[in-house]
């Protein structure tokens, strides 16, 4: 038997009864007060303070900031007596039978759901009214029996504050759906692409029946039928539905449910047009110039290359695609590789090295000051003197091809000929010109990047390079792009950075496959089916990857990197972003007439020698180039006329060695030329040190100060030429 409990605990024990009999309630009752929340005043909708109000649409309408972004749904609202009455009515049926009878609590139908809960064993009914599920929305709380209690009596205080057809046109614009979506008219969007007014009576039950389950049943046609047969089969009982099962059944659902309509991520362009220099009133409906079926295409390839590289490490991608005959900006993706947090950088307006992406440029300004497609430059291992040390440039391949035409140059992308060319157009103006071409990024003296700066050592933005590469499209004349639609803000004249035959030369160069066939092969992935301007560009260790193209009509810019600036392995322009840009220039082409790059009017084809650049006679190799008006065949053979010492440059600072003897210790002198050397007699400070019958020449080393002269016989000459002395140091 139990043991007994002493007389006198159970004297205790019965005086206390009847207090803890009136303390219970009084603590219920407290507690029920103290965890009460008022409802607001006004229930919240597009007037609230505390979201962005701007709506922000795309060229055709389509809204591109949905209420995923906000704590409501802000835009996509109707009035009550917008919304269809049978929608209401199944609402009412499927959620809320008895709302216009209660007060905000339905006791009755709580009593019968604690009841159907405890024969089956566990939770088959909530029976939370309307007002009810409209508090939660206010007031979110874990799911538990305490929650239920205090969200019946605030819906007494709601129903209190509010009238019914307040409430119930709350509901309908902020029930929560699947997707994130709120409210019949997102819903109605997002599972059959039509709003509630043009729905068929099936179509209007769906989405009644698919609050309660929206992610369950929007996957599952079968159950969302027998959902609505439930649902009509109780309106028919009141009256309140007319069609018969037969009918509804034969009724077509717009869009299958397990397809919903795909969403646009526009973040990154919306973020950027909020801080756009004309930006929108509060309240305002924003029309933009994005193409919303565009952007999902560019989101898609990129998040489908990131995935296909992922085992090459790049997590991070942006494109921009602008139309640059009207400035209009028609897709700004930035994409996270699948798996990793999405980034909040916006990866298209993020400085970064652009690698040999600014070539077209220096190739573009060598040309305005003489140069021409046919130009011959000697592509072979270059040293330059910077600040006190030799650099050694060189090109991606390792591999050097002697002399070679300045179109093959630019197509092939090689390093040696590009340096050659922003040595003839001069640094300073080079990077003036790329300023005017919208290149912003680039604030250093010309000194800080040098020679290096036509092969990327500076940082741009994609936004940049692509306003840059439209001015090459537009026929060198820089205007700046827009995210607004019908934007009629007053602007500045355009700026002409080129002139339109200068552009049209380069242009033809980079849709010309056979111009890039050494380095990238012929009829690799650059050379899209139709004819597209496109340039490639990688950064030093893999850290940047790019590829730009423009057509008749726009310009595709991608970008492939790690905005933590971790190398990736071994991703190229060509390998990464290159399939990316062919994608995005064939959606564009799917659905119109289009045209080459136009060839301006004032260009003329010349026959020239392979060899040499100049005009074709009878006993060469030759073939067709376009030229300019001011253009002559073969002028500026290597872009240096000159006769001058290229090894040592002037101020080089030479070491011994002190693990070598210091007389085996040498350095090599090298002559520049524009022709054949014949003979070179060097000098150090006035002393004859050797004779060579070509360019090079090798020099022991001797500590000092020094300063060397060669002097030149070039094959034909009658006598020499005598160079500018280059002072250098050896310690």
């Amino acid at each position: 038997m139990p043991p007994t409990r002493p007389a006198w605990l159970r004297r205790v024990s019965g005086a206390w009864r009847p207090r803890y009999m009136i303390a219970a309630p009084l603590l219920l009752v407290l507690a029920t007060l103290f965890s009460l929340h008022a409802p607001p005043a006004r229930l919240p909708d597009a007037d609230s303070a505390d979201v962005v109000r701007a709506r922000y649409l795309d060229r055709d309408g389509v809204a591109l900031n949905e209420t995923r972004a906000n704590a409501w749904n802000l835009h996509d609202r109707l009035p009550l007596h917008a919304v269809p009455p049978l929608l209401q009515q199944a609402v009412l049926a499927a959620e809320d039978q008895r709302f216009y009878d209660h007060h905000g609590a339905d006791w009755t139908a709580r009593a019968h759901a604690a009841w159907q809960n405890l024969r089956a064993g566990g939770v088959v009914r909530g029976a939370s009214t309307i007002s009810e599920q409209v508090v939660r929305m206010l007031h979110p709380r874990p799911r538990s029996v305490w929650s239920r209690w205090i969200e019946g009596w605030e819906a007494l205080w709601l129903e209190a504050r509010h009238s019914k057809p307040a409430i119930l046109e709350f509901y309908l614009n902020q029930v929560p759906y699947a997707a994130q979506r709120r409210g019949v008219v997102q819903a109605g969007r997002h599972y059959f692409g039509r709003d509630p007014d043009t729905m068929n009576e099936r179509e209007l039950l769906a989405l009644a029946v698919l609050i309660r389950s929206p992610a369950g049943m929007a996957g599952n046609e079968a159950r969302l039928q027998r959902a609505i047969e439930r649902l009509a089969a109780r309106l028919r009982a009141q009256g309140l539905l007319d069609v018969d099962a037969a009918t509804l059944a034969a009724q077509p659902l717009s869009r299958p449910l397990a397809d919903p309509l795909e969403t646009v991520d526009a973040s990154a362009f919306l973020a950027a047009v909020r801080a756009w220099p004309r930006p929108p009133q509060a309240g305002a409906e924003v029309r933009t110039t994005l193409d919303a079926t565009l952007q999902a295409h560019a989101q898609k390839l990129l998040a489908a290359q990131l995935a296909q590289d992922a085992d090459l490490d790049v997590r991070h991608a942006a494109a921009l695609v602008v139309d640059w005959r009207r400035n209009e900006i028609l897709a700004w993706s930035v994409v996270t590789r699948a798996g990793d947090e999405p980034t909040r950088i916006d990866a298209v307006r993020v400085r970064r090295q652009p690698g040999s992406t600014l070539k077209p440029l220096v190739y573009a300004s060598a040309f305005e000051k003489g140069w021409t497609p046919s130009t011959m430059i000697l592509d072979a291992p270059l040293e330059q003197l910077v600040g006190a040390g030799l650099h050694e440039y060189h090109n991606y391949s390792r591999l050097h091809y002697g002399w070679i035409s300045a179109r093959e140059a630019l197509g092939n992308s090689l390093n040696v000929p590009a340096v050659k060319a922003v040595q003839f157009a001069g640094v300073p103006a080079f990077l003036a010109t790329l300023r005017a071409a919208g290149i912003d990024s680039l604030k250093g003296h010309p000194n800080v990047y040098g020679d290096g700066l036509a092969l990327g050592n500076g940082e741009v933005t994609l936004f940049e390079l692509v306003s840059a590469y439209a001015t090459l499209a537009r026929g060198g004349e820089y205007r700046p792009l827009t995210p607004f639609a019908g934007d009629d803000t007053p602007r500045a004249p355009p700026r002409r950075v080129f002139r339109a035959e200068t552009a049209s030369l380069v242009a033809d160069i980079l849709a010309d496959d056979a111009a890039r066939n050494r380095e990238f092969g012929s009829h690799g992935i650059l050379d899209f089916p139709l004819p597209t301007a496109v340039k490639t560009g990688t950064s030093s260790d893999y850290r940047d990857a790019w590829t730009l193209a423009f057509n008749d009509c726009c310009v595709v810019g991608a970008w492939f990197g790690n905005l933590d600036y971790r190398p990736m392995r071994e991703i190229t322009g060509a390998r990464g972003p290159a399939p990316v840009v062919r994608g995005i220039v064939a959606e564009l082409n799917r659905h119109r007439d289009t045209r080459a790059p136009a060839r301006h009017a004032n260009l003329r084809k010349v026959r020239v020698c392979v060899d040499s650049g100049l005009a074709a006679d009878a006993g060469c190799e030759a073939r067709d180039e376009w030229f300019a008006p001011w253009m002559t065949p073969g002028a500026f053979p290597d872009g240096d006329s000159r006769v001058r010492i290229r090894k040592p440059g002037p101020g080089l600072r030479l070491a011994l060695d002190p693990r070598i003897p210091d007389a085996a210790e040498a350095f090599e002198f090298l002559v520049q030329a524009p022709g054949a050397v014949a003979r070179v007699v060097w000098r150090v400070d006035g002393v004859p040190v050797g004779e060579g019958a070509g360019e090079r020449f090798v020099w022991p080393l001797v500590k000092g100060e020094h300063r060397v002269v060669a002097e030149v016989w070039l094959a034909g000459a009658d006598g020499p030429v005598t160079t500018d002395p280059v002072p250098f140091t050896v310690r």
